[in-house]
């Protein structure tokens, strides 16, 4: 697997909160998360209850979507992620490997006892205005070049 564009990597490291969107049956819903990227794996990893409407869905249908982006009044500032991916559980016990890279970026999370969640990412697109009005970076996992051009 070719890795996203390292300006991609480097703004999804900067930042440490997510849009999680979900769908079942056509309902929607919506969430923001901290998360922790895990650059080996290109996936985002967070926590959160099972019992929340956000995880209900996404339980249901593991294929979610979402967003960070950097908060600008400038245009030529703006930049930003799409993304698409798979929601896996993964391991929560207190030496996991996922329990401790969260927990090194979040340590006050180990106050409150939830699951943690993966999101293997599928699909990127980045705007970034500084590379020029409404210039677009892409990544796809599946062909490791730019998917079809979706706003």
């Amino acid at each position: 697997m070719t890795a996203p564009d390292k300006r991609i990597i480097e703004f999804i490291k900067k930042h440490h909160v997510l849009t999680l969107a979900t769908c079942v049956e056509n309902e929607s819903w919506c969430c923001n998360c901290f998360y922790v990227y895990l650059e080996e794996e290109n996936a985002f990893l967070f926590t959160s209850d099972s019992d929340t409407k956000h995880i209900r869905m996404a339980t249901l249908n593991t294929k979610v979507s979402g967003s960070v982006v950097l908060e600008t009044n400038v245009i030529g500032k703006i930049r930003g992620i799409q993304f698409t991916g798979e929601l896996i559980k993964v391991e929560n016990s207190d030496n996991s490997k996922y329990t401790i890279k969260y927990l090194s970026r979040f340590p006050f999370a180990i106050l409150h006892k939830t699951d943690l969640w993966k999101i293997d990412i599928k699909i990127i697109k980045m705007t970034d205005n500084r590379l020029g009005f409404g210039k677009k970076l892409y990544w796809s996992r599946e062909t490791n070049s730019n998917p079809e051009n979706e706003d």
